[in-house]
């Protein structure tokens, strides 16, 4: 019989080889090739693979009805709109954040919610003891709330304990990096055990139609740890995020097979665990006076809620020869230079020798290109020392032409606006029919924008 040919996988971006060498050729991580002896194939398997028999599958036509999903409320809102609507029977949802973020919070207080409405709920910690989970619900006011909780991290134990029984309506696995499938050789937490445990509890969920909660470890950069096929796997993901240093934290959609993606939930953390906000543009917008320059206001859209949030910007003169600063906080700095080299090569604008600061006042975090005439107002309002009306909002995409581009939803960023007492918008001219709620100034280009920034048109 031929020798089974290994496999070494990269624990850092999951890409294979059949030679281990000190370096991923993929991703450049050093020492990251381990071994998979899970996978070994003969040559023979390989090449007649497709010869062995099968069972035929039932095909259906595309046009076949199909009922919609019923949801299953968290009875937490800001979850609920995240995942779009609540959890789907059956559905694996994989949750990441940095450590102590909030996110076995956030699913103790939703776990403990269900369980209280007569669900069976069952929560598994593979990284603290039952005793200090217990500790956790009593501290958060949930000490009676009838969920079944366990510490363990072999996944064979835990789905032959609840395959013993009717299954829970939720299952909430904390984190799937601690799990370890007996099926596979390897560490918790390699490549290999992450996709087969997180298989095997997948699987449970579509057979017994539990919906199931994976939490996830983050890298340094903020990405999900472990393979990336393990976000193909699940039906949702979402990213908790926010700043330990501050109070606020918001639960983004990156992916959802039931619902919209990059709906958000916004969460502020209390003493008594995690607590909705129901108007978060309150809460990104800081205390305006009249009169400062640097700031402007810009309606953010996050799936089909607008947040308003306070873009600020701070430019330095440097004396001649002193190599100026660009710092960027909440936005893209990549999407800063552009806006700046813009600036100065459309509009006649001189950065080059001004330090530059952008931040996104409440710790927010945008990636809507519609911001980057926000940006560009406050950082023109910052050099001219000229400051945009305390009434006014700003949005549209820039080009490297110059131009100023229409974007999506305008009407809806205005009607926002509007709600807390904003009444102009500068934006992109092409957006005049959406300019119903407030009085609406337009611009063909960013030149335009400027001369009515400096007063010159």
């Amino acid at each position: 019989m031929a020798k089974p040919r290994k496999r070494y996988v990269c624990q850092q971006c999951g890409s294979s080889t059949s030679q281990w060498a000190g370096q991923c050729g993929d991703c450049g991580e050093w020492n990251s090739l381990v071994e998979d002896a899970g996978a070994a194939v003969t040559p023979f398997q390989a090449k007649h693979h497709l010869q062995s028999g099968g069972r035929t599958i039932l095909m259906s036509k595309l046009d076949t009805d199909i009922a919609l999903p019923e949801r299953m409320p968290s009875g937490i809102a800001e979850f609920d709109r995240a995942l779009g609507g609540g959890f789907v029977e059956g559905s694996a949802t994989l949750i990441g954040g940095d450590p102590g973020i909030g996110k076995s919070t956030l699913l103790l207080q939703a776990a403990a919610k269900i369980a209280l409405r007569g669900l069976s709920v069952a929560y598994v910690s593979g990284e603290e003891a039952a005793d200090q989970v217990r500790l956790r619900a009593r501290r958060l006011g949930l000490g009676e709330a009838p969920v079944l909780l366990a510490a363990a991290t072999s996944v064979r134990d835990i789905l032959t304990t609840l395959g013993s029984g009717p299954p829970p309506a939720l299952l909430v696995i904390d984190s799937i990096q601690t799990m370890h499938s007996d099926l596979i050789e390897g560490a918790p937490g390699t490549v290999s055990q992450v996709r087969a445990s997180a298989g095997e509890l997948i699987r449970f969920a579509k057979e017994r139609g539990t919906a199931v909660v994976l939490v996830g470890h983050v890298t340094k950069d903020g990405s999900i740890a472990g393979p990336r096929v393990l976000e193909h796997m699940v039906d949702t993901v979402l990213a908790f995020e926010g700043e330990r240093s501050h109070q606020y934290r918001i639960l983004r959609a990156i992916k959802n097979r039931f619902g919209g993606t990059d709906e958000i939930g916004v969460f502020a953390m209390e003493t008594q665990g995690l607590s909705e906000v129901a108007n978060p543009s309150s809460l990104f917008l800081t205390q305006r006076d009249e009169g400062v320059t640097g700031t402007v206001v810009f309606p953010a859209l996050e799936g089909t809620r607008p947040v308003l949030v306070e873009v600020q910007a701070l430019v330095v003169r440097l004396a001649s020869g002193a190599t100026p600063r660009r710092a960027v906080v909440g936005w893209d700095s990549g999407r800063l230079a552009m806006i700046l080299a813009v600036l100065e090569a459309r509009c006649g604008l001189s950065f080059s020798t001004c330090e530059v600061y952008l931040n996104i006042a409440g710790g927010y975090r945008v990636q809507d290109p519609a911001a980057d005439l926000a940006v560009a107002a406050a950082l023109v309002s910052a050099l001219s020392e000229r400051a945009v009306a305390a009434d006014a909002v700003a949005f549209g995409e820039i080009a490297l032409s110059g131009e100023v581009r229409p974007v999506a939803h305008g009407a809806l960023r205005m009607r926002e606006a509007g709600k807390l007492g904003f009444t102009r918008a500068l934006a992109p001219s092409a957006q005049a029919a959406d300019g119903k709620a407030m009085t609406l100034s337009g611009f063909r280009t960013l030149a335009q924008f400027v001369d009515h920034m400096l007063g010159r048109g």
